[in-house]
């Protein structure tokens, strides 16, 4: 076993109430668990005391496992389990009931000199310790694990190995479903064990904090992947024969019709997961194979509209907001798919959004819901497209109006109407720089001095991975890599260190969330001037860096010296674009 997973003594677990009670308050605190969800659950838990407190929050799906198992281990200072530390074998020398490891969500993982160490995911009650501990006659130490784990676990160990998705699976309807027989299909994608399937794929999605969940249909196998802090992992994926069911049972949960296959579509799905309440948002298109589906998960529980949480600078912020406050003109915000240009101008008009401000959004799809602010959603189906809602829009009296993105000339003409009549216009553009935003907006039509005069800034943007703060590791720069990256630009430090990924039970990659990193350009004289000449986007960059502009590579820099991120991650988005 890795020296990591070092157990904690079972003395630990006096006063399992106190325990209880303070693992509950450290998981109010972290905003975890909600006060009301809290006492909810006490109420239930004093009118049926079965089991433990805590392991009803989970039952109920008011926090989710890895959160319970992560407040746990803090709390006892015991280690938390991860699968690749377990020996691939259970103990040999200790003879234990496979149907009470069951029933108590423990299992062993070493019998030494020292006594057995169990692996419990509710360490809050002590009865399988003390029972283990005297059927066996050694003293028992405790890790904590995940619920789910844990039984996979033991099935590894002492059942026939399978998974908890091989479990479900096992109990399907072996029948594969004819395309055009659309009633059965219906009736599979309606039975337990297919909906427990998609439930456990958006289980594992919500505790591995992936942002996307793609399914693929392939010749022979059904393939599952998460995006996780913008990279894609491929994950356990049920049997090729269950492709029908498990896509038709998306499907239904976000009402779109399953006997079009032929045409791509667009739903929503809204559910409460592990705690979590959710917004999905679900995207079918046919392939080769069947349909591939993308379901963005929306966690409007923890996002934070905060410019700092974003990766702004004090700096950078500010010129920011100056700009922000301006009474009229174009803000444009750009960058590629999945670069948080949304959450972005979110945060913006979170910051200007007073009651003596009229916001009114145009989006497609509406991601978010803020309050005080007016947001269409546009249906291109009925007619209501950004050019036609914008048009209805500037009848409201707003102050300011958000467009999801200028998509055409039709759409740019308005938004620049609008600016010239005294509104300030919030928009995102498809491009890789901020310099590329104006002549972008040149090449879709729009006239040189209607740009010059109406668009008072540019951000462009990317994200990179987030080092994880409790596993990140310093070290002092190289001479070769200070003069190939001029760190001595960023920093005053000497010796100039950066930072590398480390890893942990919890979190093996050594990256938790993404921010961020950005360049903006402020349009002055000298900038309308080129923009009146046409200039190409690497001369007005070259003059907007004159003028004090930090690109998004020296930006993504900075953040790497001051232990945000690492070198390689800036790398691997700045050089894609």
């Amino acid at each position: 076993m890795s020296a990591a997973l070092k157990p904690a003594s079972i003395g630990t677990m006096q006063n399992t109430e106190d325990h209880e009670a303070a693992v509950c308050a450290l998981l109010v605190a972290r905003g975890r668990l909600k006060d009301n969800d809290l006492a909810r659950a006490k109420r239930l838990h004093e009118e049926a005391p079965e089991g433990t407190l805590t392991a009803l929050l989970a039952r109920l799906g008011l926090v989710s496992e890895r959160d319970l198992a992560e407040a746990w281990a803090e709390r006892l200072h015991a280690p938390l389990l991860a699968v690749r530390d377990v020996p691939d074998m259970p103990p040999a020398d200790l003879d234990v009931s496979m149907r009470f490891l069951k029933q108590q969500h423990v299992v062993p993982v070493r019998v030494g000199e020292d006594g057995i160490a169990l692996v419990v995911a509710d360490p809050a009650d002590p009865y399988p310790l003390h029972a283990v501990q005297l059927a066996s006659g050694k003293p028992v130490s405790l890790c904590i694990g995940l619920r789910s784990e844990i039984d996979d676990l033991i099935e590894r160990y002492y059942g026939q190995g399978r998974s908890a998705m091989g479990t479900i699976v096992e109990n399907l309807d072996g029948s594969s479903a004819e395309e055009e027989d659309v009633e059965h299909l219906r009736d599979l994608a309606s039975e337990a064990p297919v909906i427990r399937l998609v439930n456990l794929i958006l289980q594992r999605a919500v505790e591995q904090r992936a942002s996307d969940v793609h399914i693929e249909p392939f010749e022979n196998r059904l393939k599952v992947r998460y995006r996780i802090d913008g990279v894609l992992h491929e994950v356990e994926a049920p049997p090729s024969s269950s492709t029908a069911a498990v896509i038709s049972r998306v499907k239904i949960m976000a009402k779109l019709n399953i006997a079009e296959r032929r045409l791509p579509q667009d739903g929503r799905i809204q559910l409460r997961v592990q705690g979590k309440e959710l917004d999905l948002r679900v995207s079918t298109v046919p392939t080769s194979f069947g349909e591939s589906v993308v379901m963005r998960i929306l966690d409007r529980e923890t996002v934070v509209f905060d410019f700092a949480s974003l990766g702004f600078t004090d700096n950078f912020q500010k010129r920011f907001v100056d700009v922000l406050e301006r009474p009229h003109g174009i803000l444009l915000v750009t960058g590629p798919t999945g670069s948080g240009k949304t959450t972005t101008l979110y945060t913006a008009l979170s910051r200007i959004n007073t009651p003596g401000v009229k916001i009114i959004t145009v989006e497609d799809p509406v991601e978010y819901q803020l309050e005080g602010i007016n947001q269409i959603q546009v249906k291109p189906q009925i007619g209501l497209d950004f050019a036609h809602a914008l048009r209805s829009i500037m009848r409201q009296d707003p102050d300011v109006i958000m467009i999801g993105e200028m998509r055409d000339l039709e759409t740019c003409r308005i938004a620049i109407q609008s600016a010239l009549t005294g509104h300030l216009v919030l928009s995102t553009l498809h491009t890789n720089s901020a310099s590329g935003g104006v002549t972008r907006m040149l090449d879709m039509g729009v006239e040189d001095y209607l740009l010059g005069s109406t668009v008072n800034g540019i951000l462009a943007q990317r994200l990179v991975r987030r080092l994880d703060p409790e596993t990140a590791t310093p070290y002092e720069a190289p001479p070769e890599v200070i003069k190939e990256f001029e760190l001595e630009k960023y920093t005053d430090e000497r010796p100039i260190r950066l930072w590398k990924a480390g890893s942990s039970a919890s979190n093996p990659t050594g990256y938790r969330g993404r921010r961020a990193i950005m360049e903006f350009l402020v349009m002055s004289d000298s900038l309308r001037r080129l923009v009146m000449q046409h200039a190409d986007a690497s001369e007005i960059e070259r003059q907007a860096r004159a003028e004090g502009m930090r690109t998004m590579y020296e930006d993504g820099i900075a953040k790497a010296v001051a232990g945000i991120t690492t070198i390689e991650e800036v790398l691997r988005v700045t050089q894609e674009g």
